[in-house]
C-alpha cells in the first residue's frame, strides 16, 4: 500500500478521537460551561447530524478542486474548530463548532476514500478502505482512551487542543504525501455532478449502503453503551471501562486489518463468515454479561468481527459507485454516518425497557440478523470486486 495512504489514516485517527471523546468529557463539559448532562449530549448529536449532511454536501463542493487542495483545507478547517471549542466559554458556540468540525471530517473522509481508491490499483480498494478505517481503530484503541485520561488530569479543553496538534502532522503528511492532482477527480474532468447523483437510483448502491448502515448500527450503539454493561451486570469497577474499550479497538484494528485482504476478492465470505459470527456474539454478549471473562473476550471478538464486516460492506459501496468517481467516498461516508448516528439512538431507546443495560447489545445482534436477511436477498452485490465498465450504463 502508499506510504500516502497511511498518512490520511493518521487524519482519520485525530477525527476519529474528536468523534468518540465525548463520551468521557461530557461531565466536566456541562459543569464547566454550567449546563445539564442531558443539553451536552446535543454536541454528540450536532457531530452525528454534522456528518451525515456534510459527507455529500462537502464531497460536492470538493469535487472540482485537487485532491490534496481538498483534504488540506478540510484538515486546516478540523483544526480551527477545535482550537476554537477549547477556547470558548459558551455552549452554543462549542456546539456550533462541533458542527463544523463533523463538516471537515465528513468532507476530508468523502475525499479520502475516493483518493485512496485513486492511489491503489482497481482491485485494491477494500485494502486501501482498511487502511484508512485502521485510523478509527486506532483512535478507539488509544485516541479516545488517551483523551479521556488527558481530560481528567488537565481538564477538557485539554483533549480539544491535543487533537488540534495531531492535526499538525496530519496536514504536513497531506502536503507531503498526496499528489497535487489525483486522476479520476474532478479536477481532471469527470463527470459532472448530475451524472454522478445518477448512480444514488440504481438498487445496487441502495442496498450496500443500507447494508453497511445497518452494520455500523449495531457497531456504534452497542459500542456507544458498553459502560453500563461492563459496571452494570458485569460488577466491574469503573477502570475496567477503559480495558473494554482499548479491548473493542484492538479487535476492530485486527479485523479491519484482516478483512482488507480479503474483501476485494472474496467479500461475499467474509460475509458469510463474519456475519453469523457477529449476530450470534452481540446475543451471546448480553448472555454472559454477568461472566467478566467472558464479557472481555466477546468485546474483542465483536470489535474484530463488526469492523471486518463493517469496512467489507462499505467497500462494496466503492465499486458500485465506481462511475462517480468524486462522489462515492461521500456515499460511503454518508452510510457510515447514518448508522452512527441511528444506532445509538434506537440502542438508547432500549435502555428504557425491560432489557436494561443489555438492550443495546440485544438491538444489535437484531441490526446484524436484518442486515443479513438483506445480504441474502441481494447476495449478487457481494461478488468479487469489479469495476462498472465505463460502456455501461450508470443507471442499469
Amino acid at each position: 500500500m502508499p506510504f500516502s495512504l497511511y498518512l490520511l489514516a493518521l487524519a482519520v485517527f485525530a477525527m476519529g478521537t474528536s468523534e468518540f471523546m465525548l463520551a468521557g468529557l461530557v461531565p466536566d463539559i456541562a459543569a464547566d460551561l454550567g449546563v445539564g448532562i442531558g443539553a451536552t449530549g446535543l454536541l454528540t448529536s450536532a457531530f452525528a447530524v454534522g456528518m451525515i449532511v456534510g459527507a455529500p454536501l462537502m464531497a460536492a463542493v470538493a469535487r472540482n478542486w485537487p485532491a490534496r487542495a481538498g483534504l488540506l483545507g478540510f484538515v486546516i478547517l478540523f483544526l480551527a474548530a477545535h482550537i476554537a471549542g477549547a477556547v470558548t466559554g459558551s455552549f452554543g458556540v462549542l456546539v456550533a463548532t462541533r458542527v463544523v468540525a463533523a463538516f471537515a471530517n465528513a468532507g476530508f473522509l468523502a475525499v479520502a476514500l475516493t483518493t485512496a481508491a485513486g492511489l491503489v490499483p482497481p482491485g485494491h480498494k477494500g485494502r486501501a478502505l482498511a487502511v484508512l478505517l485502521s485510523g478509527t481503530a486506532l483512535a478507539t484503541v488509544a485516541g479516545v482512551p488517551g483523551g479521556a485520561l488527558l481530560g481528567a488530569m488537565l481538564g477538557w479543553r485539554a483533549t480539544f487542543w491535543a487533537v488540534a496538534v495531531v492535526c499538525v502532522p496530519a496536514a504536513l503528511g497531506v502536503l507531503a504525501g498526496i499528489p497535487g492532482r489525483m486522476r479520476g477527480g474532478g479536477d481532471l474532468g469527470g463527470p459532472d455532478l448530475r451524472a454522478e447523483l445518477t448512480p444514488l437510483r440504481r438498487p445496487r448502491l441502495v442496498v450496500v449502503m443500507v447494508l453497511g448502515a445497518l452494520v455500523n448500527a449495531a457497531t456504534f450503539g452497542s459500542f456507544t453503551f458498553l459502560a453500563p454493561l461492563v459496571t452494570g451486570p458485569a460488577g466491574l469497577g469503573a477502570l475496567w471501562v477503559p480495558v473494554a474499550l482499548v479491548l473493542f479497538g484492538a479487535g476492530s484494528f485486527a479485523g479491519v486489518t484482516v478483512a482488507g485482504r480479503l474483501s476485494d476478492d472474496r467479500p461475499g465470505a467474509v460475509v458469510a463468515v463474519t456475519g453469523p459470527l457477529l449476530c450470534a456474539g452481540w446475543f451471546a454478549l448480553a448472555a454472559f454479561a454477568d461472566r467478566p471473562v467472558a464479557l472481555l473476550v466477546l468485546v474483542f471478538a465483536q470489535g474484530a468481527l463488526s469492523f471486518a464486516l463493517g469496512s467489507t460492506v462499505i467497500a462494496r459501496v466503492l465499486y458500485e459507485a465506481a462511475d462517480a468517481p468524486t462522489m462515492a467516498g461521500a456515499y460511503a461516508t454518508a452510510a457510515l454516518n447514518i448508522g452512527a448516528a441511528v444506532g445509538p439512538a434506537v440502542a438508547a431507546l432500549s435502555l428504557a425497557t425491560g432489557l436494561g443495560e443489555l438492550g443495546p447489545v440485544r438491538v444489535g445482534g437484531v441490526l446484524v440478523a436484518v442486515a443479513l436477511l438483506l445480504a441474502a436477498r441481494f447476495r449478487q452485490v457481494l461478488g468479487a470486486g469489479t469495476e462498472i465498465p465505463e460502456s455501461e450504463p450508470a443507471n442499469r
